[in-house]
């Protein structure tokens, strides 16, 4: 990664679709939340859930100098030309602080989803002679096959494959050279109970497996049928996950980064869907990466 790429998103990130500020009160909590995790040393905030450009501001308003992308934007829900609008307005008051995301989605939950790929490239050409034009270099895409992953190093920024073993963080940096930023996410499950920790991993992989886009490239990297079957098998939950004390979560990290990763954006996943703001193991994995 160029200096100028590792000032700009940290080799260390976390990924959250919590922070999303909804409520009043919840507003208040993901505020504090995030101005933590930019007094921690993170280098970015990747908003998870597909959320759209307006529910970023409220982030970037709450800390100081942290990168904040969304991990990702789904281009049929957005349109172009409102996005770089959007973007320009969030320009103007923290200027070069965010790093539009970009996805297809899948199938199953888009009712207009229709050749991915022809789309994302139009999308883009859109983006770039909008009134307020999007440039390659504030955006990144959420490619996980070659094709898409050739488009991200051609049309932005990189790529920020989403739910992908530490090999196929190796092919993405062959499909996208050397100079493309490529920035995978983690899920990390802090429990020294290998078993519990399958257990949590277990039940949010099962939503994951039953979406074509994740499967098919799973299967890609070698993974069998019987891979995916009853929330993932001990040999999938083990490729996909960091699960375990902190020196399993450094020793995964350190693979993806061998495998050419730029940077890596830890999903902490607690199995409480009532805590989705882990802001104790935040403050425990920023400590043993020594971020602050």
């Amino acid at each position: 990664m160029t200096s100028e790429k590792q000032a700009r998103f940290g080799h260390i990130g976390i990924w959250s679709a919590a922070l999303r500020p909804a409520g009043t009160d919840h507003h208040s909590d993901v505020s504090e939340a995030v101005a933590e995790l930019d007094e921690l040393g993170y280098g970015t905030i990747w908003i998870g859930g597909s959320p759209s450009v307006d529910q970023v501001a409220p982030i970037l308003e709450a800390s100081r100098r942290i990168t904040v992308a969304t991990g990702i934007l789904s281009i049929w829900q957005h349109p172009a030309g409102e996005v770089a609008r959007q973007v320009a307005e969030l320009e103007k008051n923290t200027p070069g602080r965010f790093v539009l995301g970009l996805g297809v989605s899948h199938d199953a939950m888009t009712p207009q989803y229709a050749r991915p790929y022809s789309a994302m490239v139009g999308y883009l050409d859109a983006l770039d002679t909008a009134p307020d034009p999007l440039p390659a270099e504030r955006r990144v895409l959420a490619a996980l096959g070659p094709k898409m992953l050739k488009l991200a190093a051609g049309r932005s920024l990189g790529a920020h494959p989403y739910l992908v073993t530490a090999e196929h963080t190796a092919q993405a940096r062959s499909a996208l050279g050397p100079d493309a930023l490529l920035a995978p996410e983690l899920k990390v499950v802090l429990d020294d109970d290998i078993d519990r920790a399958r257990t949590v991993a277990r039940e949010t992989l099962a939503t994951y497996l039953q979406l074509p886009n994740y499967t098919n490239n799973l299967l890609r990297l070698g993974f069998t049928d019987d891979d995916l079957l009853g929330g993932g098998s001990i040999r999938l939950l083990d490729a996909l996950f960091a699960l375990g004390g902190l020196e399993t979560v450094r020793t995964r990290v350190d693979a993806y980064r061998a495998a050419g990763a730029d940077h890596v954006a830890l999903q902490v996943l607690t199995g409480d869907r009532h805590h989705d703001l882990p802001r104790a193991q935040w403050r425990t994995l920023a400590s043993a990466f020594s971020l602050g």
